[in-house]
């Protein structure tokens, strides 16, 4: 029995989805996103497909797919609220950025918003040393407090980027467990375990992006996936990264 390989991009406006068959056989189809779900659209090119080929959903042996669902979040601003959790004296790296702008000489051009409001970036007192030193011990009434506030006023995510912690990641670890038994239906991402690098506005930037746009990522790509399954694809969904590469879904879900 022959087997097809499928590939599916989705963008606002059409989604391209092609069959590759071992024997070279090729179908392409494009056809009308579905922007309320976009996994609708996908689901049915898909059986379309294979009802087109007039083969089994179960000849279908990989899904490579490649889709702006999260870049669209963020441009829309159509994420999770988020918070995060800064070192004490560093909540608005997000602000500060860098000394890098797109038209050096505008002197009328402004920044884009952050993807967190000041009031929703909070700070604990702790201190760490460029080498992972303890300087400064975690204040735990601090990480109490912004808990509280995290819990009153219906935060979905919150990212954790605490200075130097790619060092040392003991301190977001402490703050994700005591988040993870009180607020355990808010999702986190610690930017000691994401990227643990130097440079905090590259690190808390990302740590936060990944925070925003995780929970409908992660809506949709199970919406994809259960609707894969009942179609009966049995192989496991491939995700298209920004470098070009594959992830599965179950990665693409924590770290879209």
């Amino acid at each position: 029995m022959q087997k097809f390989r499928v590939g599916v991009d989705i963008g606002g406006t059409f989604t391209d989805i092609v069959f590759l068959g071992d024997n070279g056989q090729v179908l392409a189809r494009k056809i009308a996103s579905t922007p309320n779900d976009y996994s609708e659209a996908v689901l049915n090119g898909i059986k379309n497909g294979v009802a087109e080929l007039g083969i089994d959903a179960d000849s279908v042996s990989e899904v490579s797919h490649g889709f702006t669902v999260a870049t669209n979040a963020i441009i829309e601003q159509k994420g999770a609220k988020t918070a995060l959790i800064a070192t004490e004296g560093f909540r608005d790296v997000l602000e500060f950025r860098r000394n890098r702008i797109p038209r050096l000489y505008d002197l009328n051009y402004e920044k884009p918003p952050p993807l967190v409001k000041r009031q929703f970036r909070l700070e604990v007192g702790e201190r760490l040393s460029f080498q992972g030193e303890v300087l400064r011990p975690l204040e735990r009434h601090d990480v109490d407090r912004a808990v509280e506030y995290i819990l009153d006023n219906g935060v979905e995510s919150v990212a954790i980027c605490l200075l130097h912690s790619y060092a040392n990641p003991e301190h977001e670890q402490y703050i994700a467990e005591v988040l993870a038994e009180k607020a355990p239906g808010v999702n986190l991402t610690i930017s000691s375990e994401l990227l643990p690098e130097m440079k905090e506005y590259e690190r808390t930037s990302t740590t936060v992006i990944n925070c925003y746009v995780r929970p409908v990522v992660e809506s949709y790509l199970t919406r994809l996936t259960d609707g894969l399954t009942e179609m009966g694809v049995s192989v496991p969904l491939s995700v298209m990264q920004s470098n070009g590469g594959l992830a599965t879904s179950d990665i693409a879900k924590e770290r879209p």
